[in-house]
């Protein structure tokens, strides 16, 4: 007997993750130069993804505070205020956020860093963020 999850993996496209599918919707909605309607959005992913569905992902983009919408007649219009940079640090805040010892979070973050993303943690905190390439490649050694 076949398990039913088996047959409606090999029948079915496979499924991205949430977070990288939210990243492409991003990064297509960052090359907009005007705010665009989600048909604008869904034609540029491909096609592969149903209406509802970009819809779905713009209005939790638009909760998370990486996209604005503004009406346009029935619908609405969407920008990206957010790249995928910014759509990670988005998380990274929601999860500190629901912690309840945010010093403990963000000690047990910063000792689990590698030297490398530590020192440009360094940086940034003290206000003089390095230029792309000045810290160099992290190493194989810095975990």
């Amino acid at each position: 007997m076949t398990d039913r999850r088996e047959n409606e993996a090999e029948s079915s496209p496979r499924r991205r993750g949430q977070g990288k599918l939210e990243a492409h919707v991003l990064s297509v909605l960052k090359g907009a130069v005007e705010p665009v309607p989600v048909a604008w959005v869904q034609e540029r992913l491909g096609g592969d993804l149903a209406y509802t569905t970009v819809i779905t992902i713009l209005t939790r983009l638009h909760g998370k505070g990486a996209v604005e919408r503004e009406r346009a007649g029935r619908s609405f219009v969407w920008t990206a205020v957010a790249d995928e940079a910014g759509l990670a640090a988005l998380r990274m805040r929601k999860v500190l956020d629901a912690e309840s010892d945010r010093q403990a979070v963000l000690a047990s973050f910063v000792t689990a860093l590698s030297p490398h993303d530590e020192l440009l943690l360094r940086e940034l905190l003290a206000g003089e963020p390095l230029e792309p390439g000045e810290l160099g490649e992290p190493g194989e050694g810095d975990r």
